[in-house]
This record gives C-alpha cells, structure tokens and sequence, in this order.
C-alpha cells in the first residue's frame, strides 16, 4: 500500500484563505498597538479639552464662581450676538481678514517675480525675504508696536522727516489709524508666505512654453497674464484659501499692538474672546469659540474642495 502525499494548499482553498486572513488580523492589530499611544495622546490633549470648552458655551461658566455652573442652553449665544460690540467685531473682522490678504497676495506675487528671475546673490535675497515668516507673530506685533509708537516711533520720524505730516501720528491711540496700523504689520508678515507658494508655483512653469510664446510675439504682459497666471491659479486660490483661515484665527498680531483697543475698534472674534477669558467669563468665550470653529469649518471645506479638484486634474 503506497503511501500518499497530499498536494499544496492552493491560493483559492480554505485553508490558505484562513492563513491570509489570520495574517491579515495580526497585521491590523500590530498596526494598531504602535498607533494606540498616539490616539489616546491625541484625544486627550486635544478632543477632550476641545468638548469641555463645546459644553462651557452652554453653561453659565464664570471663573470667579465655580460652585454654580447651570444650565443656559443657547443663553451666552443670545448675549454674544446680542452685544452691541458684536457688529463692530464683526466688520473688523472682515475688514482684517480682506485688508490682510489682498495687499499680501499683490505683494508676495511681486516679490515672487522678482525671485524667478536669476540674477546674482539671488540665494541670498530669498533667504532674506523668507526670514521674517520664521519669527513669531506675537513678536512681530511687539516690534511694531514699537515702530508705530507716537512719540518716538520710527514710522512717525520718516514721515516726519519726509514732510508727510507735520506732527506726530496716534497710531494706536486712534480708532481709525488703529486698524491701519495692525494691518499693515499683518501684511509685512503674511508677505513671506505668499512669496514662498508662488514662486514655487512659478518655477514649475515650463519654460519651453513661454519660449514659444515669445516666438509669437507675445510681450512679457502678455504672457504673465495668458500663461503664467492661469498656470499657477490653482496654486494661488489654495494659498488664498490657506492664509485666510489662519489670519482670521490669528490674534497675536493684534493683541501684542492694541489688545483690541481703542476702546475696541481693533477687537476681532479672536481678540474678542480672549478679553472674555481674562474676566473669568469662560461661558460666553466659549460660545465665540465655537462661533470661530463653525466658521473656520466652513473655510476647511472649501479648502478641502479646492484640493480634491486639484489632485483629479
């Protein structure tokens, strides 16, 4: 009686389709024990405290007494939407948010074509223009705090010097020249970053192109406007995008200058709830906080838009 052998489990036989899926399993869990750590770092630090400050926004939360919390319901929206700064805060907002980006895109894509050309030292120029997008915006609100001081601030001396105005301005001091004075600062730190994107936008432009446009007599404006900026357009929407929701969620700049003030004509949603924390009315901050995430949801999803358009091209 001879003796037989039996063949190798196939690929489509039960069991190698247990061994794939007992591999399988191992695998997942593996992955998920080096991923756990992680996710409970995460959700600690981060989601947890995120849903205790959601459930302070409909709580009568004040820091100054703890030992009654109640139940409001929609109470603080009502007081936020309701104060007769809320408008003001508003309009500053917008006025902030566009006042900033515009000026920082017509800038950074100046500076971006200066930067495209090749020219000597031209390291050492980008090295200086991208310099000030590593400093912190606090401190860049603290040096032009400085810089717009009305008595011995550099800006008031040029122009002084210059013969702009005859006396010393009150930047900060003055509603309206408030405003102007942040912005500005905003936009001599968002500049860098604009600069950055497209002229790594632009030197994907090829240049065989633009030869051969020049071959068609087309002059420089021609094909800056007919090639070069419908080339780089989505680049330059997503950078749009991207720097419009951190300047509307950047309160540093303006609260190292004016923390909101005169008299709150600089206060933005931002600025705005950080004075609700320093008096203890965590309720009502809260409340703006969610006001800003809903908001900053809706920038995320255009944003996410923007780029599942761009990687199905």
């Amino acid at each position: 009686m001879t003796a037989t052998t039996m063949p190798p489990a196939r690929a489509g036989t039960p069991r190698a389709v247990r061994r794939r899926t007992t591999f399988g399993r191992r695998h997942a869990l593996t992955i998920l024990a080096f991923l756990t750590p992680a996710i409970i770092f995460v959700c600690w630090f981060t989601y947890f405290p995120m849903l205790q400050g959601a459930q302070m926004a409909f709580r009568d939360w004040n820091l100054w007494d703890l030992t009654s919390t109640p139940w409001v319901g929609l109470a603080n929206f009502a007081t936020i939407l309701g104060d007769p700064v809320f408008p003001v805060v508003a309009g500053n907002t917008v006025v902030w948010v566009v006042g900033s980006i515009v000026p920082q895109l017509v800038i950074g894509f100046l500076v971006a074509l200066g930067l495209w050309r090749r020219f000597r030292f031209r390291a050492l120029y980008q090295a200086l223009v991208f310099y000030p997008w590593a400093v912190s915006g606090f401190l860049v609100g603290m040096l032009f705090r400085w810089m717009f001081n009305a008595e011995f601030g550099v800006v008031n001396d040029l122009l002084m010097k210059t013969g702009a105005v005859e006396a010393p301005l009150p930047w900060l001091a003055d509603p309206k020249l408030a405003m102007v004075a942040v912005i500005v600062a905003n936009v001599w730190y968002g500049v860098t970053f604009f600069a950055i994107m497209i002229l790594a936008a632009l030197q994907s432009v090829p240049d065989e192109v633009l030869e051969a446009a020049a071959i068609d007599g087309a002059g420089t404006v021609r094909r800056l406007f007919s090639i070069v900026v419908p080339y780089i357009w989505t680049t330059l929407a997503l950078t749009v995008l991207l720097r419009a929701i951190w300047t509307f969620n950047s309160p540093e700049i303006i609260y190292a200058m004016t923390a909101g003030g005169p008299a709150g004509r600089t206060h933005i949603v931002t600025t705005w709830m950080i004075e609700f924390t320093q008096q203890g009315s965590y309720g009502l901050a809260s409340a703006i906080g969610l006001v800003v995430m809903v908001v900053l949801f809706v920038f995320c999803a255009f944003y996410l838009m923007a780029m599942r358009r761009v990687n199905q091209r």
